[in-house]
């Protein structure tokens, strides 16, 4: 295994992590208020989604600024000179940026009542926020010499979890409204119980891979590590979600609320052990 190891420290901080989780959550929103315009149920979404995404997308960008050592260098993010299309980071940038734009454009649209404009920059802007969660899991599996990191379904992952905590955020936003709760429930249960697949499938082929991938699931699954990534993670944030809407008390506005709360904390904690997790494996060689 060292033989093929680059990295020998953490490179990747937690507050990568946050970013993540605050990226999904834009996409999930962003996503939601699309589908007010096809589904009146989620009508309250519609201008709640398109705001909600647009301040978290601030959030968002000023948590990768202070990650740079030099804030400044964000300038860069706009200078096509120096621009690497070779590279998903290069790309993501660029989503982000336009991300941005067409959020602008939507909301104005929103302001001026104008609904045929509305529908169009409303798929746009959900076309491009589908890229964020998509971009950051490629982000990860560049990396060659890291387990778990380097899967093609960290990407589907991303996007899962980004349907499951926007609709989290979507059902504390329509807090009160039955046809939507109704909904949103149904996107909430689906959504976890995708992650919940996932999750297995990493796990399985983590367990039995080479030594490597051995020693990176003993990381996940013991110690600190592992209470937030089995504990917070798979159980509490998403095995007691799907129990908790399944079950009668789900259907009702308290059982959805505390199902969403959990899988925030689930999905939080997910991201956080599976961005630090690979990365403490090779600090030891």
């Amino acid at each position: 295994m060292g033989d093929y190891v680059v990295f020998h420290d953490v490179s990747w901080h937690a507050s990568y992590a946050v970013y993540f989780f605050v990226i999904g959550i834009i996409a999930g929103l962003s996503f939601f208020s699309f589908l007010s315009w096809h589904k009146p149920s989620l009508r309250p979404l519609r201008e709640k989604g398109a705001y909600a995404s647009f301040a978290l997308l601030f959030v968002a960008g000023l948590l990768l600024i202070a990650d740079l050592s030099q804030p400044l260098r964000f300038v860069n993010v706009l200078n096509p000179a120096y621009l690497q299309f070779d590279s998903p980071l290069a790309w993501g940038s660029l989503n982000i940026v336009t991300f941005g734009l067409a959020s602008v454009a939507y909301l104005m649209v929103l302001r001026k009542g104008d609904e045929k404009w509305g529908k169009t920059l409303a798929a746009v802007t959900a076309l491009l926020a589908l890229g964020l969660p998509i971009y950051t899991g490629y982000d990860l599996t560049a990396h060659q010499s890291r387990p778990v990191w380097n899967t093609p379904v960290i990407p589907v992952l991303f996007v899962a979890l980004a349907i499951a905590s926007g609709s989290a955020v979507a059902s504390l936003l329509t807090m009160g409204d039955e046809i939507a709760r109704s909904m949103l429930r149904q996107y909430l249960l689906w959504s976890t119980g995708a992650v919940a697949v996932i999750l297995v499938s990493i796990l399985g082929t983590t367990n039995y891979g080479g030594s490597a991938e051995e020693l990176t699931f003993i990381v996940l699954t013991t110690g600190t590590m592992g209470l937030i990534f089995l504990g917070l993670g798979i159980l509490a944030g998403t095995a007691a979600p799907i129990a908790l809407l399944l079950a009668p008390y789900g259907r009702q506005q308290t059982g959805v609320v505390l199902a969403a709360l959990l899988v925030l904390v689930g999905s939080a904690a997910l991201r956080y052990a599976l961005l630090m997790g690979p990365q403490y494996v090779q600090t030891l060689y």
